[in-house]
C-alpha cells in the first residue's frame, strides 16, 4: 500500500525564510490593490499540455522501467507485472471541488494521446477507478502520512477502512488490476489536489514505485514533478504495450522491452546511456527526514548533513548532489542565511545546465532572487529568475509561477519601475489563487515576498 503524496515540504515555500516577517507587513497587499476587502481576480488556470519528449537512452528507460514495475516504494519486490486489460473507466464520487473534473478530463485527454492508453470518463458504479474526493481529516485517519492515496480492490474509502488488514488491499498480492479507488483531499488548494490526481492515477493504472534517480518524472519522491511529464508518458505507454500482459515476471518482461523501446521511442536508441547508480536507502531516509514531517530542527540539521556526506561518498554529480544542497539550503534560512545562499549556488551549479532539470533550476532560482532582492540588488534578481518564468508555465506549476513573478514585481518596484511592478504583482494573483488556494494563503505569500524588498523595511502598515 501506498502512501503515495509526498511527504517533503512543497520547494516553493519559505521563500522568506532568510529575512523575519512582520504579520503586520500589508505594503505588497495594499501595493497590489488587494488589501483584506478587496477581492482578488479570477483563478487562472493552464490551457494546453506543452510536454517535452523525454531526452533518455532507452537502455536507462528499460531499467527504470523495470525498477518502477518490480519494485514497491518500501523496497519489497513485485513478483509479477500486473495492469488494467480491458478500457479503464473512471468516476468521481464524494464532494469534488470545482478544479477536479476539469483538471481530470484533461489528464484522461493526455493518457489517450500521449500514452496511447484506453482510458474515459463515466458516471457508472461499476468504474474500474473510483475517484473519492473527501477532507484531509478523512484520510488522514485512514492514513496518518498521507495527503492522498490509492488502494486496489475497493471503491470507497469506507470499504477501504473494512478491508485494510487484509490480502484484497495489498499490492503483492495483486494479480491483475480490475477495481481500485483514489482518495483525493477536496479541502486543498487546486494544484495540490491535481498534484494528487496525476501521481495518483497513474500509479493505478502504471507502476506502483519512484526512484530518485529520475530527474524528469513524477515517479520521484523529490516533488519536483507535480504533472505527469513526457518521460511518464512514455513509461505508461510501455507499460500499455500489446506485447506486455498482466502475470509477466520481470524477466519475460526485460526480454520485451528493447524492442517495445526501440518502437515508441527511436530516438532513444542513438542516446548514450547515463547508468546512474541506484539510490542507497540511506540518502532517501535522510533526506526524508530533512525536509519530512516529525522531525525537530537538530534531527534536520543532522540529516541534512548525512545526505551531502552519502552524496560526496557516492560521487554524485547528478541532480540527488544537487537536491542535497538545496535540501541544506533548506534548512540554514532562518538561522544562517549566507550558508544557506552558498548551499542554494552549489544546487545550481550541480543541476547543470541539462534539460531534463529545468524545473529543478527555477526552484533554486526562486531562492538566489529572493536573496538578491534582500540584498537591493534587483537587475540580479530580474536576470536570475526571468528565464524560469516560461519553465514554470511549462511544467503547469501555478504555485511556482506566482512566486516568480512576485519576485519579479518586487524586484521591478525595487528598480523603480513601479508600475511595471505592480501589473506583474496583480498578474501572479490568478495563479495564485490556483497553486495556494484560498485568498489567506495567496495574501500571505504577497506579504512574505513583500518583506524581503528592502524598500519596505520600516514601512509598517499602509
Amino acid at each position: 500500500m501506498r502512501t503515495t503524496r509526498r511527504l517533503l515540504v512543497p520547494l516553493y515555500l519559505m521563500l522568506g525564510a532568510c529575512m523575519p516577517v512582520s504579520p503586520s507587513d500589508t505594503a505588497a497587499t495594499r501595493a497590489a490593490g488587494v488589501d483584506g476587502s478587496s477581492a482578488l481576480p479570477p483563478m487562472k488556470s493552464f490551457a494546453v499540455p506543452r510536454p517535452q519528449a523525454p531526452v533518455a537512452s532507452n537502455s536507462d528507460i528499460a531499467r527504470d522501467f523495470l525498477d518502477l514495475a518490480f519494485t514497491l516504494e518500501s523496497g519489497r519486490p513485485l513478483p509479477v507485472l500486473t495492469r488494467f486489460e480491458t478500457p479503464i473507466t473512471v468516476r468521481v464520487t464524494g464532494a469534488p471541488p470545482s478544479s477536479l473534473v476539469p483538471d481530470l478530463r484533461r489528464l484522461v485527454h493526455r493518457l489517450r494521446t500521449e500514452a496511447g492508453i484506453d482510458i474515459a470518463l463515466t458516471d457508472a458504479p461499476a468504474a474500474n477507478i473510483t475517484v473519492q474526493a473527501v477532507s484531509r481529516a478523512e484520510i488522514r485517519n485512514a492514513l496518518p502520512q498521507a495527503a492522498c492515496f490509492v488502494v486496489p480492490n475497493v471503491s470507497s474509502l469506507a470499504e477501504y477502512r473494512s478491508k485494510r488488514r487484509s490480502r484484497e488491499v495489498s499490492w503483492t498480492s495483486l494479480q491483475e488490476r480490475k477495481r481500485l479507488a483514489i482518495f483525493l483531499p477536496n479541502d486543498s488548494s487546486p494544484q495540490e489536489v491535481r498534484d494528487c490526481l496525476h501521481e495518483e492515477l497513474a500509479q493505478a493504472i502504471g507502476p506502483l514505485n519512484d526512484l530518485y534517480r529520475l530527474p524528469d518524472s513524477v515517479f520521484n519522491d523529490d516533488n519536483v514533478h507535480t504533472v505527469l511529464t513526457g518521460y511518464d508518458m512514455l513509461i505508461l505507454r510501455a507499460y500499455y504495450d500489446p506485447a506486455l500482459r498482466n502475470g509477466m515476471s520481470r524477466r519475460e518482461v526485460a526480454d520485451r522491452l528493447p524492442t517495445i523501446l526501440s518502437r515508441i521511442n527511436p530516438r532513444g536508441q542513438a542516446i548514450a546511456p547515463k547508468r546512474l547508480a541506484k539510490t542507497p536507502r540511506v540518502w532517501i531516509d535522510a533526506v526524508q527526514t530533512a525536509l519530512g514531517p516529525g522531525a525537530n530542527p537538530a534531527q534536520r540539521r543532522t540529516a541534512a548533513i548525512e545526505a551531502l556526506q552519502v552524496a560526496s561518498a557516492m560521487g554524485w554529480t547528478d541532480h540527488r548532489r544537487a537536491f542535497s544542497h538545496y535540501a541544506m539550503g533548506r534548512l540554514l534560512q532562518a538561522t544562517d542565511p549566507q550558508s544557506a545562499q552558498a548551499q542554494f549556488i552549489l544546487a545550481q551549479r550541480y543541476f547543470g545546465r541539462s534539460p531534463d532539470t529545468a524545473l529543478h533550476r527555477a526552484y533554486v532560482a526562486s531562492q538566489l532572487s529572493a536573496y538578491a532582492i534582500s540584498a537591493g540588488d534587483p537587475q540580479s534578481a530580474l536576470a536570475i529568475l526571468t528565464p524560469h518564468l516560461d519553465t514554470a508555465a511549462r511544467h503547469e506549476n501555478a504555485a511556482l509561477l506566482a512566486t516568480l513573478l512576485m519576485l519579479r514585481a518586487e524586484a521591478m518596484e525595487l528598480s523603480g519601475r513601479v508600475t511595471e511592478g505592480r501589473n506583474v504583482r496583480v498578474d501572479s494573483l490568478g495563479w495564485a489563487r490556483y497553486g495556494f488556494g484560498s485568498d489567506w494563503a495567496v495574501r500571505a505569500k504577497l506579504r512574505e515576498i513583500g518583506a524581503l524588498n528592502p524598500a519596505r523595511q520600516g514601512q509598517g502598515t499602509l
